[in-house]
């Protein structure tokens, strides 16, 4: 068996993170030195004072709460802060309609179920000024795989071959998904001669590097004048982490910034006229709840059914996030072959919910509005985060509707969930995921429902699951994927061990003069070479 998989040219991209409200306030316009400490001049243009191109951007990502603390790939999910901020790039990367294409590699071929040949891209450097060749990335991928254990389970690396431009990897099983998983923000190629900084600082291979790295508060890019896909338009960008939104919203307005994503909602109607711009897409970035096993209560399918039943999906999107979202049945979009158009979930019904609970034995007995079982009331504790604005309105909606059902729920909004997701101290967690970063849906399901999966934070285990992912680990035809991947989502919603909220609608804000920010339906490629202000 032979497949070819050839790659148009592609720009580079870049994404933002996020800089430290605090630091919003001071005087003078800052060096890539003092960053994090000073930007009350970014509304004096897109020069400072020395003659030096800059743009300030806004953004509420990157922190330890996300598990982004700093831009080294192979540390968490901190390879979505060097992908997104234009530090590093992958071998392959995503058009708008979720396909492979070319970036770091030219060309594939998948030369038998276990064997893959890849052909890298000429005429690239890292930061560090090393060549890109077959040998650097395969160090990059060997370290990757002893660091990063999703990564480690993901690919399945057997041995790689160097040789100029051509990398070999043979995997210890077939991995129809290998070209998809090395387009994840993990797969980043950095230089490991250059190695890792203290900070958690690399060298990339995109059209920016970071000068400074300060987790929770934000980071310093310069240009990388060396960048094999044409010379970025900026000098420094000053990326500021800023969790609260009337503060970015005011930052936005004053000229502080040039550029947000992550603003309210109801902020968004400020910036629909000249001279800003808002760039918006559908994305797989899922808001979901994962029921925890653990919780007796949640052990009895008919109290699972009843929960999911009592979320107004519709109310959510349509009211609570003012229609920038589109209600989810399951955690694929419907736009996808494999998505929400093709799957059934609990419908919201109220007094089926209460039905369903009294089945089970949940009745007031005492009249005091909450169901209650040999003396006990059914209380769930709702576990989420605030860096998502979703988040904590969706705990709102589901504490109002649960409430109708006679249940009690108690919200823990809390930047140290998982803290709390490490103790157990919980019943359902909330939490913001994107569903389909590789274009592929295994992930979803490998990353949060099998027994093996780093993320199945409430111990969900279906038998059938785990034969339907046996099936797909070795099922190359995309049409059969897809047709795995919509049964393979019925299961976990039959079994409600999973409730999906909303599908984001993304949006990201632009001042007066700047081109080349736009929204991407994978959520990770942001700032890139063409981003500009004039």
């Amino acid at each position: 068996m032979k497949r070819k998989g050839l790659v148009r040219k592609a720009g580079a991209v870049f994404l933002a993170v996020s800089i430290g409200a605090g630091a919003l306030a001071g005087g003078g316009s800052p060096g890539p030195a003092d960053a994090a400490e000073n930007t009350s001049e970014a509304s004096e243009g897109s020069e400072n004072a020395g003659g030096e191109k800059v743009f300030y951007y806004g953004d509420t990502t990157f922190n330890a709460e996300n598990d982004e603390s700093d831009v080294n790939p192979h540390n968490g999910y901190s390879g979505w802060a060097c992908i997104r901020y234009g530090i590093g790039e992958t071998l392959f990367k995503y058009s708008d309609s979720m396909e492979l294409e070319p970036w770091l590699a030219v060309s594939y071929e998948n030369v038998d179920e276990n064997t893959w040949e890849i052909t890298l891209r000429d005429g690239v450097t890292f930061t560090s000024g090393r060549a890109m060749d077959a040998q650097a990335v395969k160090e990059c991928l060997e370290h990757l795989t002893e660091a990063h254990e999703r990564a480690k389970g993901d690919l399945k690396l057997q041995e790689m071959e160097a040789e100029g431009r051509t990398l070999t990897i043979k995997t210890t099983e077939p991995v129809p998904a290998l070209m998809n998983y090395l387009s994840d923000p993990y797969g980043c190629i950095i230089d490991m001669e250059a190695g890792v900084t203290a900070e958690g600082n690399v060298s990339g291979t995109g059209p920016y590097m970071a000068a400074r790295v300060e987790t929770d508060k934000g980071l310093t890019l310069v240009k990388n004048e060396n960048y094999w896909n044409g010379m970025p338009h900026l000098d420094t960008i000053y990326v500021r982490t800023i969790s609260d939104g009337d503060t970015m919203t005011m930052a936005m307005q004053s000229g502080e910034l040039d550029g947000a994503y992550g603003l309210p909602y109801a902020s968004l109607p400020l910036f629909a006229g000249a001279p800003y711009s808002i760039s918006s897409c559908e994305t797989s970035r899922s808001f979901f709840g994962a029921m925890n096993y653990a919780t007796e209560a949640l052990q009895d399918a008919n109290v699972r059914r009843a929960i999911a039943g009592a979320i107004d999906r519709e109310s959510f999107t349509k009211i609570l996030l003012d229609g920038n979202g589109s209600a989810a049945a399951g955690p694929f979009p419907a736009s996808f072959a494999y998505g929400d158009s093709t799957v059934t979930a609990q419908p919201f019904d109220l007094e089926a919910s209460r039905e369903l609970l009294a089945e089970s034995g949940w009745t007031d007995t005492d009249g005091d509005g909450y169901v209650d079982k040999n003396g006990r009331k059914l209380t769930i504790r709702w576990l989420t985060y605030p860096s998502r604005q979703e988040l904590p309105l969706l705990a709102e909606s589901a504490q109002a509707t649960l409430k109708e059902i006679g249940i009690d729920v108690q919200v823990n909004c809390t930047a140290g969930h998982l803290d709390y997701i490490g103790s157990g101290d919980w019943d359902i967690y909330a939490s913001a995921f994107v569903t389909a970063p590789t274009g592929d849906p295994e992930y979803f399901f490998t990353t949060h429902c099998m027994d093996t999966s780093s993320k199945n934070r409430g111990g969900y285990h279906s038998d059938r699951l785990e034969e339907l992912e046996l099936q797909m680990s070795r099922t190359f035809d995309t049409a059969e994927r897809a047709g795995l991947a919509t049964e393979m989502t019925q299961v976990i919603l039959d079994d409600n061990g999973f409730i999906f909220a909303s599908h984001l609608r993304m949006s990201i804000v632009s001042g007066a003069g700047v081109s080349g920010l736009t929204a991407h339906p994978c959520d990770y490629y942001e700032i890139t070479a063409e981003l500009d202000k004039n």
